[in-house]
């Protein structure tokens, strides 16, 4: 069995290994991978930043955005042979804390919790793989193209759930929301306030390539100028970048009540000059919400399955800029013009 493996915290440890077929120890359903998508967390574990290998191990199999098909599964998962699924990437802290005992394993409070191909577990990077039934979820077979694009998904899921709850402390009717950033996450988190019947803008640097038509053929609006320089006072604002400056116009430039969600994650050492008393007043004084989002639990993987259901096929599938075979892995984390987002395919080769 192939697995996509890497050394974390050595550069340029990512290798095609040959293993052993996973153990029936690692849960009673086995699973055909897929497909596998990468994103900006995969680069940094490549990279050397970060990554936490299995108890006991050097190696880390990659990989958390996953899809795969049922091998085999007992009687009375609720799963058969040939189902479509998605393994849950975070699984709760063995203590568990309060909210990994309530199933809300995203909000952990002591910070034990495990993910698939980040910190303390293999990933989906692999041909097979096993788990328990309730660390995946059931995918419509009319997402067998995209349903990669699954977990990426339930991020935003989380975030408009959490946007959708703060709305609901006084008086909530939005009418406006802003996006920054048109990348996977950012297009996707567009796709859900469309869906919400919002009036989309979403902001990115680039002005041509593929970004601007997918935001213009869902509905929304596409700028390549900043938040600040647009005039736009939204009602809801996901920031999607991680970009210190766009983040910091996120936080000054919404509407009265307004209610941003940072999804970016920045890197530390970049500073930008910030006037804490003008940001202060501008947040106490226009009633403001700012808040930070990541990662999903059961509920959030349900919600981003619906969503991912009732969107256009055609547009989802165009999210999906390169398929590449998991014999040519080193050329998938090359960055090309016009990548949105690119995905390893598992079986062949």
């Amino acid at each position: 069995m192939r697995a996509l493996t890497v050394k974390p915290g050595v550069k340029e440890s990512l290798a095609l290994m040959e293993g052993a077929e996973p153990s029936p120890e690692q849960g009673s359903v086995l699973v055909e991978g897929l497909a596998v998508g990468l994103c900006g967390t995969d680069a940094e574990i490549v990279s050397g930043a970060y990554g936490e290998p299995p108890p006991g191990r050097e190696l880390l199999v990659l990989g958390h955005e996953n899809i795969g098909r049922v091998k085999e599964a007992p009687d009375g998962s609720g799963l058969s042979e040939g189902d479509l699924v998605v393994g849950i990437v975070r699984r709760p802290d063995p203590v568990p804390c309060p909210a990994c005992a309530a199933g809300e394993w995203d909000m952990c409070r002591n910070g034990q919790y495990t993910e698939h191909g980040i910190q303390g577990l293999d990933g989906f990077a692999r041909e097979l793989w096993r788990g328990q039934p309730d660390a995946m979820v059931k995918l419509d077979p009319s997402l067998a193209h995209v349903g990669v694009l699954l977990e990426p998904t339930t991020i935003v899921a989380k975030a408009w759930e959490q946007i959708d709850r703060i709305g609901r402390r006084a008086f909530y009717e939005p009418r406006v929301a802003v996006v920054t950033g048109a990348g996977p996450v950012g297009l996707l988190a567009a796709l859900l306030g469309v869906q919400r019947g919002l009036e989309m803008h979403v902001f990115d640097r680039v002005t041509d390539g593929p970004k601007p038509r997918l935001v213009r053929d869902l509905g929304a609006t596409y700028h390549s100028d900043t938040l600040r320089e647009s005039g736009i006072k939204a009602d809801v604002m996901v920031e999607c970048t991680g970009v210190t400056a766009v983040v910091l116009d996120t936080m000054l430039c919404g509407a009265l009540d307004a209610i941003t969600c940072l999804a970016g994650v920045s890197t530390p050492g970049t500073t930008v000059p910030v006037d804490i008393g003008n940001m202060n007043r501008s947040t106490v004084l226009g009633n403001h919400v700012i808040f930070g989002s990541v990662n999903a639990n059961r509920r959030h993987y349900e919600a981003a399955a619906d969503a991912l259901s009732k969107a256009d096929a055609s547009w989802l599938g165009r999210l999906i800029t390169r398929r590449v075979p998991l014999e040519q892995y080193a050329g998938a984390f090359v960055r090309q013009a016009g990548d949105v987002k690119v995905v390893l395919e598992l079986q062949g080769g």
